[in-house]
C-alpha cells in the first residue's frame, strides 16, 4: 500500500516517471538492472534480499540510490552510505520533502537525515592522531629521557635503581614502538618531543 501510494504521488510530478516497482529486495536488483532507473527508492527492510544488500548488488548499475526506513538505525544508514547510497531518510517525511530529495539525489546531491548527516559530519572529522608518545610507559619515558641526556645503560640502570638488562629492554621496546633504529635517533626523537631540556 505505501509503495502504491508513492507510486501514484509520484506519476504526479510532470518530471517523475515510474518505470518499476519490487516486492522485495531481489525483485528490486533485477528490475533496477532491466530498466535501469535515475534513481532508486528502496526499503531498508525487504523480504529475501534486504535494502543493504541489495544496494551492495546495485554497484556499477548507476542508479542512485535512496534508502527509505521506518526506523532509524544510524549504523545501518552509515553503512548504506558507505555502499553508494546517496539518500537515507525516514518514512516519516514528508511527501513533497521525498519528491525533493528525489530530485536533489538525481542531480547527484545527498539527502540524509539531520542525524545520519550529523554522524556523518562527527565520522569525517578529523580523527585525533594520538602521540607516539602514548604508546610508550612511564618507565620507558623515564629511560628516554635519561638516554636523550647521553647517560650510558650502566648509568640509566642506577639513577632508575633497575638492572641494566632492564635497561636494554626497555630501550629495544622504545626503538621498536617509535620505529627507531639506534640510541641517537630515540635521543634526537626525545628533544624533538619536548622530554628533555635543550
Amino acid at each position: 500500500m505505501v509503495r502504491q501510494g508513492l507510486a501514484t504521488y509520484f506519476e504526479l510530478q510532470d518530471d517523475f516517471e515510474v518505470v518499476g516497482e519490487a516486492a522485495d529486495g531481489r525483485q528490486a536488483v533485477e528490475m533496477t538492472r532491466t530498466l535501469a532507473p535515475d534513481v532508486v527508492l528502496m526499503d531498508l527492510m525487504m523480504p529475501g534480499l534486504d535494502g543493504l544488500s541489495a544496494l551492495r548488488e546495485l554497484k556499477g548499475t548507476g542508479a542512485k540510490v535512496i534508502m527509505l526506513t521506518s526506523f532509524l538505525d544510524l549504523e545501518k544508514a552509515m553503512a548504506c552510505i558507505e555502499e553508494g547510497a546517496l539518500g537515507f531518510l525516514t518514512k516519516d517525511i514528508e511527501p513533497a520533502d521525498l519528491v525533493d530529495a528525489i530530485r536533489a539525489v538525481h542531480r547527484g546531491e545527498p539527502r540524509l537525515h539531520p542525524e545520519v548527516m550529523k554522524r556523518l559530519m562527527v565520522r569525517t572529522a578529523q580523527p585525533h592522531q594520538p602521540s607516539k608518545r602514548d604508546l610508550l610507559t612511564p618507565r620507558e619515558l623515564d629511560v628516554l629521557r635519561a638516554l636523550a641526556h647521553g647517560l650510558t645503560n650502566r648509568e640509566i640502570a642506577e639513577r632508575l635503581v633497575i638492572s641494566e638488562t632492564t635497561v636494554k629492554t626497555h630501550i629495544s621496546s622504545i626503538l621498536s614502538k617509535l620505529q627507531l633504529t639506534d640510541r641517537t635517533q630515540a635521543a634526537l626523537w626525545a628533544v624533538r618531543e619536548g622530554l628533555v631540556d635543550d
